[in-house]
């Protein structure tokens, strides 16, 4: 074996000054021979801990040694054995804290870029323009209600349809995706890769209802009553949050929920062949500190705003955001008010928000959370003048679902209660995967969530 190369092969990405004023995807993606030359740097443990760090079990080692000899077809296959969303994962997933973290070279060096060569394999395979065929299996005669079709709802159906069930999704807008497609932003994850995954997972089988909100066409009890013999609930985290602070009902003041819904499905960044209004003010602040944070500002950027604020109570140390999304909202030109928090609104006679009233922190003991929870320094409170506010403080999921099943157990903070290996729920047949169940998380750990709740139900349909 050769000399080890400790350093990973750079992704290219558009310059800061040019993707700050557009919407075009921000890193370009390997080419093949630096693909090839990266998957070259995989030295193949016996026992390969980055699979364990995996929340879908992605055959890791294998995909990569399949692109490293140039078998992309049998790249593929191993990857998506595991994986229906390589190319969302691709892009979107914090591999660095998951697979990455656990590879033998980066105890030495820079851990095998795995996420960057999965989207590699994916963007390859799209490529082709293949269209997949449905897998041949004998249908079980079981039928299976998704009731979401984001990450999680696609997972599970994808698994499920594997193994020969019938699988319909309900899908409350009207395009799948859940937030994929309303929340990530275009530069950061193209809406096309997004329905390709979709199109996939409905290549398998799988039945696809848009613009079917349960809860209102149909309770959980009807769907059992029309045939269905168990039910997955991925309908996410769409109830946003916020600090019930004076002004904050102020007009200029949005959820982030509401103003990315807006420029990504609702297209306001594709103005105007989709004219979605969008008021994006000279100075806007955007209080939070994770990755839908960085979304909103870098956002905010591309409409135009002279100055953008990051403003959040911890350090950078505490953000929950992917130091790559920061690294690159701050090559942008985003501005990082940190350790600073909001207490009031400020607005003018016509009920617009035009100053935000903010306090510095100083961080003390660690929280449930285990990050140093902030503390109020006294006496220093400032004033910001600010003309757009974005609260991006997290989400909750929507009580539809559970306010029509009374048998169904939730938390104080509106989650369902479900269990952690099999996603079973307290009614039986009924389970529930992803951010309705841990609140807003990732994307990849939703995947997960879907994978274990898949091999539950099956079970359960095959020992009915």
């Amino acid at each position: 074996m050769g000399k080890l190369n400790l350093n990973r092969v750079s992704m290219p990405k558009q310059e800061p000054e040019e993707r700050a004023r557009n919407f075009d995807e921000v890193a370009l993606g390997y080419s093949k021979e630096q693909a090839m030359e990266e998957a070259s740097r995989c030295i193949q443990c016996k026992k390969a801990k980055c699979i364990e760090g995996c929340p879908v079990n992605v055959r890791i080692p294998e995909f990569i040694l399949a692109l490293r000899d140039g078998d992309m077809e049998d790249a593929v296959e191993k990857l998506k054995d595991k994986n229906a969303l390589p190319g969302i994962c691709g892009r979107v997933c914090p591999q660095e804290t998951q697979c990455e973290e656990r590879c033998t070279l980066g105890k030495k060096g820079a851990p095998v870029a795995i996420g960057r060569l999965e989207r590699f394999v994916a963007d390859w395979e799209r490529a082709q323009g293949k269209a997949a065929s449905k897998p041949d299996v004998d249908p079980t005669g079981k039928k299976v209600a998704i009731i979401g079709a984001g990450p999680a709802g696609l997972t599970v159906a994808a698994d499920l349809a594997k193994l020969g069930h019938e699988v319909t999704m309900f899908e409350a807008l009207h395009v799948a995706g859940g937030v994929l497609m309303y929340g990530i932003p275009e530069f950061r994850l193209p809406k096309a890769i997004v329905q390709g995954e979709v199109n996939y997972v409905k290549s398998l089988g799988v039945d696809l209802k848009l613009d079917a909100v349960v809860g209102k066409i149909s309770s959980l009890q009807e769907l059992f009553d029309q045939g269905y013999e168990a039910m997955f609930l991925g309908t996410g985290a769409g109830l946003p949050m916020f600090m019930r602070i004076e002004g904050e009902n102020l007009k200029g003041i949005y959820s982030a929920n509401e103003y990315l819904t807006r420029i990504n499905l609702m297209k306001a960044y594709m103005f105007p062949e989709y004219d979605t209004p969008l008021q994006v003010g000279r100075k806007v602040a955007v209080v939070g500190g994770g990755n839908v944070a960085m979304d909103s500002a870098r956002c905010s950027l591309r409409f135009g705003a002279e100055k953008v604020y990051i403003v959040y109570r911890r350090s950078r140390e505490e953000m929950p955001a992917r130091l790559e999304e920061v690294e690159n909202a701050e090559e942008e030109g985003v501005i990082f008010k940190l350790l600073t928090n909001p207490l009031r609104y400020f607005g003018n006679e016509q009920g617009y928000v035009t100053h935000m009233e903010c306090i510095e922190m100083e961080l003390g003991e660690p929280d449930d959370s285990g990050r140093r929870r902030p503390v109020p320094k006294e006496g220093s409170e400032f004033i910001m003048e600010i003309d757009t506010v974005v609260i991006a403080i997290g989400n909750r999921p929507n009580p539809l679902i559970p306010a029509t099943t009374p048998d169904l157990e939730t938390t104080r903070w509106g989650t369902v209660v479900a269990e952690e290996e099999t996603g079973l729920t307290t009614m039986k047949g009924i389970y529930a995967g992803g951010d309705i169940v841990t609140g807003a998380a990732t994307v990849i750990s939703a995947m997960g969530a879907g994978r274990r709740a898949a091999a539950a139900m099956h079970e359960f349909l095959m020992s009915k």
